[in-house]
């Protein structure tokens, strides 16, 4: 197994796709490194919330970063939006995704954009 993988699958938005994108196979020290490359794409924040399960490690690597500011949740794959929306759940926050498979609404911040 490898973080892509060519293949059919049915991802968390319910959508089937030709490949996957998974980051559970980035090792802690790769968490880190993006993380680092993400907090310089982003607004300062106090907390750094992650989108169940994906986004949890991110979360605690980019945590180390918190200083003042507001609300940022993060997720490892963004594809419709729908887990970062429902995370926000109507509160004022910023967003960030290491993998965008499709554009991202203005408030969240991809580190890698696929499309």
């Amino acid at each position: 197994m490898s973080l892509f993988q060519i293949g059919s699958f049915k991802l968390n938005s319910g959508l089937i796709s030709p490949y996957k994108i998974d980051c559970d196979w980035l090792t802690d020290q790769d968490i880190d490194c993006l993380a680092m490359l993400l907090v310089s794409r982003v607004k300062p924040f106090s907390v750094a919330e992650g989108v169940p399960t994906g986004g949890m490690r991110l979360a605690k690597a980019m945590q180390r970063y918190a200083n003042h500011g507001g609300l940022l949740i993060v997720d490892d794959v963004f594809t419709t939006g729908g887990s970062m929306t429902r995370q926000k759940a109507g509160r004022i926050a910023q967003g960030a995704v290491i993998f965008a498979r499709e554009a991202c609404p203005e408030w969240i911040v991809p580190l890698f954009r696929m499309s």
